[in-house]
């Protein structure tokens, strides 16, 4: 009985764990400056490629 206590335990601790996590990145909007920056990255490197279309 106590194995499974701990089990819970543990699991209420992991599921509080990524509660604050997601609280976190939501509370200081962290997913749109991660998004923003990531955007510049992709386009730095496709606005250095030469274009294959012709006229």
């Amino acid at each position: 009985m106590k194995k499974l206590f701990d089990v819970l335990r543990l699991l209420v601790l992991i599921l509080a764990g990524l509660t604050g996590i997601l609280f976190i990145v939501y509370f200081w909007n962290l997913d749109q400056k991660l998004l923003g920056w990531a955007y510049v990255q992709v386009n730095q490197i496709f606005d250095r490629k030469k274009t294959d279309i012709k006229f």
